[in-house]
């Protein structure tokens, strides 16, 4: 086998894995959730599980972290630039609280388990809100939207937008409403324009 080959073959395990533990954690919630129901539902070894992390948390850190780059991504990929900022990001949010929406037990893992990990959970959620945070403000700031400001919008503010909506999101989360979270676009719209066009 060669060099390459292992790479990708140690990608997929990994991959599967994270699948394995969304599976069994979607099933059960993280607190029941076992290696031996991860494993059995990546369909590999208990010592493939342990090539990739030393302990459940350090999966459940790393399907945080995968879940979040992909509702990223489906942020992104919804906007359009031929549009108002505004628009983009409307469209943004229903795209991002649409994929969330799809799997209420396990954003309820992601969303309220990570915290009870300690400074190392509390460190991703903080990583994961920066990633978000840069992205809102490259959006408001850059291209045209950029230059029709008076004054661009500042990490603290792009920040503060983040926090408060993830604190939406959150209550709804713990109201058990996670598949109403579209009815959040308005309110997290309203958030945004609040504060970005007071420079505007």
């Amino acid at each position: 086998m060669s060099a390459a080959q292992t790479g990708t073959e140690i990608n997929e395990h990994r991959q599967r894995l994270l699948e394995g533990m969304a599976h069994a954690v979607a099933a059960k919630g993280y607190a029941d959730t076992t290696i031996a129901d991860i494993v059995r539902e990546a369909s590999v070894s208990r010592r493939t599980f342990y090539e990739h992390f030393a302990t459940k948390a350090d999966c459940l850190i790393a399907l945080y972290e995968a879940s979040s780059r992909n509702a990223l991504k489906v942020l992104r990929d919804a906007l359009d630039p031929g549009h108002e900022w505004q628009t983009q990001i409307e469209r943004g949010l229903e795209a991002y609280l649409g994929c969330m929406q799809q799997s209420p037990v396990l954003m309820r893992t992601l969303f309220i388990e990570i915290l009870g990990l300690g400074g190392e959970g509390l460190a991703v959620r903080r990583r994961v809100n920066q990633d978000i945070a840069d992205f809102m403000l490259g959006v408001v700031n850059g291209g045209e939207a950029g230059r029709k400001r008076k004054a661009p919008l500042s990490p603290g503010m792009a920040m503060a937008v983040v926090g408060g909506i993830n604190e939406l999101i959150l209550e709804y989360i713990e109201q058990d409403r996670v598949v109403q979270l579209l009815d959040l676009v308005g309110p997290c719209s309203q958030l945004l324009r609040a504060v970005t066009e007071a420079g505007a």
